[in-house]
């Protein structure tokens, strides 16, 4: 038996722009048989009310999300409280009156609370260097440690080794390209590999003509790491108070982080860890979730009920200290070649702006 959720209210062809029209054939349903309740044409995929709702949201908020140094923030939201009050495209115009008359709701420019544009009180901690150790020793304190066992395998891969099958090439990168990652520094040499082999291949940028290999991985003894990749649980802080927050922030950030990031992994390797494990910088990308979900404004990160499925979305990295493999703290198992054999995009649309 249909429900009200289940009947479809519109079809991808009800829509003008390419944009909306398109992602509105991904979210719609296939039905054979029956005309659109909107259009009457048929053949096209029909939507419900929730469909144009997830449509909706897919199009104005995550396609208006704007990044900022640390966090972001979508431009436009809509609701059943509000009147449309944003400018449109003349192209999009007709689209945006249709899903106010389908889901009796109004279109309006976001106001955002600070703390999702990177008003956290640890991460502007961070940000100065006369408190940033006050905040690093917190991370120390406050997360925790993870033993790397000999039974786990991570991967690390290579772009045109000088002798691909020499498991030394796999090991920490030489005292001249070092300092250049987001962990390590010219002090302390550090390898990087992810036990997600497509993470691993995304992070050093391989290109169809690259000659790639990856080195399969293991600890010869159980290794300490402290792991931030983690959700950190905390009672009886918002957002802005919020030491889990400002490290989420963080490791989503670009290159005017890796000061802050990398005297997080120099503490760690002081305090007599062996390494980290660390959210990748492209987890959302690998998964496709929307960074910074709210609802009422509250970090979905701060809801009971989300937190386990806010700290999957986390891929982790792993880095461990000095150069492992020379030290044999690290034995390679394996090493291949690896073919690109194909390379695909997924992606959405949104509004040129708002």
């Amino acid at each position: 038996m249909n429900t009200s959720d289940d009947v479809p209210i519109a079809c991808s062809n009800c829509f003008s722009d390419r944009g909306l029209r398109l992602d509105a054939e991904r979210i719609g349903r296939e039905e054979l048989s029956g005309a659109c309740p909107n259009c009457g044409a048929t053949g096209f995929k029909k939507l419900p009310a929730p469909g144009v709702g997830a449509l909706a949201h897919r199009f104005f908020v995550w396609g208006s999300m704007q990044r900022m140094r640390y966090g972001a923030a979508p431009l436009i939201q809509f609701n059943k409280h509000q009147q449309t009050s944003i400018d449109v495209a003349p192209w999009l115009a007709a689209d945006v009156k249709l899903i106010e008359r389908l889901l009796g709701v109004g279109f309006f420019l976001y106001e955002p609370r600070l703390w999702m544009i990177g008003e956290v009180e640890p991460l502007k901690d961070l940000q100065r260097t006369t408190k940033r150790q006050a905040i690093v020793d917190r991370v120390l304190s406050e997360y925790p440690e993870r033993m790397l066992s000999p039974d786990e395998s991570f991967y690390r891969v290579r772009i045109s080794p000088s002798t691909p099958s020499d498991p030394r090439q796999y090991d920490s990168p030489p005292p001249a390209s070092a300092g250049r990652g987001r962990l390590d520094s010219v002090r302390t040499p550090m390898l990087y590999a992810s036990p997600d082999l497509e993470v691993c291949v995304h992070e050093c940028r391989v290109r169809a003509e690259d000659d790639v290999f990856v080195a399969t991985l293991a600890a010869t003894k159980p290794l300490r790491l402290l792991d931030v990749s983690i959700l950190l649980k905390e009672e009886g802080v918002s957002e802005f108070e919020s030491l889990d927050m400002a490290v989420y922030m963080l490791f989503l950030a670009g290159k005017h982080s890796y000061k802050i990031t990398r005297a997080i992994a120099e503490a760690a390797r002081d305090a007599g860890f062996d390494g980290l494990v660390y959210p990748s910088y492209f987890s959302l990308l690998r998964i496709g979730q929307m960074p910074f979900q709210t609802t009422y404004g509250i970090s979905h990160r701060r809801i009971p009920q989300y937190q386990d499925y806010e700290e999957a979305k986390a891929i982790p990295n792993l880095v461990l200290f000095g150069r492992p493999v020379s030290s044999g703290a690290v034995s390679v198992s394996c090493i291949n070649r690896l073919i690109l054999s194909r390379v695909g995009y997924e992606f959405h649309f949104g509004p040129t702006g708002a």
